[in-house]
């Protein structure tokens, strides 16, 4: 790690901060050997985790699946009053794969995590910020370079 750099801030263009992943990927791999390996080793999960102390993400518009699992790992999560959370993966036969069985209980507990995962319930910014899935909700005052 390069003990250089000092902040890290995960911020989306567009409309939303990210809206999960491409479905037109899911499955694609040639054996699920390779697969296992795109969802362990591949991700950004692990050095999102390295680097939490350091790390500060900027959410708004839609935080689906990845979207609110990575940044989950942060030590700090803003959220504009705009955005929204859910974890459809359940609903789609699949577990939240981005490092949200992980990031996001250690931010809201496991029963509220489950409580997310199963239903995929749309969380509005101050409900997550009730949660403890944000840490404030506000929005930008200019660029957070």
């Amino acid at each position: 790690m390069d003990e250089t750099v000092t902040r890290i801030v995960l911020d989306g263009a567009g409309p939303a901060f990210c809206a999960g992943g491409d479905l037109d990927e899911f499955g694609t791999t040639p054996d699920p050997v390779t697969a296992h390996l795109v969802r362990t080793r591949g991700g950004p999960a692990r050095p999102l985790h390295l680097l939490a102390a350091r790390t500060e993400a900027w959410v708004h518009g839609a935080c689906v699946g990845a979207g609110i699992e990575l940044p989950a790992f942060a030590g700090r999560i803003v959220a504009r009053p705009d955005a929204t959370f859910r974890l459809p993966e359940v609903g789609m036969g699949l577990i939240p794969g981005a490092g949200g069985t992980v990031s996001i209980p250690r931010r809201i507990g496991r029963w509220r995590t489950l409580h997310l995962a199963l239903r995929g319930t749309t969380v509005d910014a101050q409900t997550a910020l009730r949660l403890g899935l944000v840490d404030e909700v506000r929005e930008p005052d200019g660029p957070r370079r």
